[in-house]
């Protein structure tokens, strides 16, 4: 899903060169988004999925539970929601065969061992889980207080919940990054089941591809310990855009 202008169209571009770069199986990309330019033909695009939402949260990632509602653009099946700031590095096809028919999801890398999914990528069978989405539109305003973030409500009312293999999706930050003052010269290696990174905040693949991690002016001091190094595995699998940088 793409919305608003925090992502650019080079991060749909890429990400479809990436999945299909990365897959045996025939593979199409739907990028449901308000705003379609620049997005390679190949790539399916839709408008967003019409949801009720309150007006505060109308961007942000709550918008992501319109994916849940039924019908869904004529969609039947196993669908895989990948987030824009994923760079993929390995093969996906283990993504669709891993507990068919049920919803997978990442294990939140801050919140192990609470039973609470990240949502930068999840499998889901369309249709099956319709609740979540006509509960939130019954009560939004309700479920939005309770549980202040999406992936905590889904994880909270959902009736069967399945975590990807820890290797399959990793942190860059959480997971990859080497501590400082290590980061200073040493890239974040990733292992050989890892095939989804996941670049949550800042900072972004275009950032590390030129080896630098935005800081706020008034906070220069954060110079000191955000650096970072580019890995191969980066510099492989995703393209920077002159209007990134």
């Amino acid at each position: 899903m793409k919305w608003g202008d925090r992502y650019n169209f080079n991060y749909v571009n890429n990400l479809y060169s990436s999945i299909q770069k990365h897959t045996e199986n025939k593979t199409r990309l739907i990028c449901f988004t308000d705003d379609k330019k620049n997005i390679i033909k190949d790539v399916i695009c839709k408008p967003l999925p019409d949801i009720k939402i309150p007006k505060p949260l109308s961007l942000t990632p709550w918008r992501k539970l319109s994916i849940w509602k039924y019908p869904l653009y004529g969609l039947e099946g196993d669908i895989l929601f990948l987030d824009l700031d994923l760079v993929i590095t390995n093969n996906l096809d283990k993504f669709f065969s891993y507990k068919k028919g049920t919803f997978c999801v990442i294990e939140n890398w801050t919140q192990t061992g609470k039973n609470i999914g990240n949502t930068s990528c999840f499998r889901f069978p369309v249709k099956k889980h319709k609740y979540i989405f006509d509960e939130f539109e019954k009560n939004s305003n309700y479920i939005w207080k309770k549980y202040h973030i999406e992936q905590v409500y889904i994880s909270n009312v959902i009736n069967e919940q399945n975590f990807w293999p820890k290797n399959w999706c990793q942190s860059f930050k959480h997971n990859l990054l080497p501590k400082w003052p290590l980061r200073i010269w040493k890239p974040a290696n990733i292992n050989q089941e890892t095939s989804i990174v996941a670049f949550t905040g800042k900072p972004d693949p275009e950032d590390v591809l030129i080896e630098r991690w935005p800081v706020p002016k008034n906070k220069f001091y954060k110079k000191i310990y955000k650096q970072v190094k580019c890995p191969d595995w980066l510099k492989d699998n995703w393209k920077i855009n002159s209007e990134d940088l």
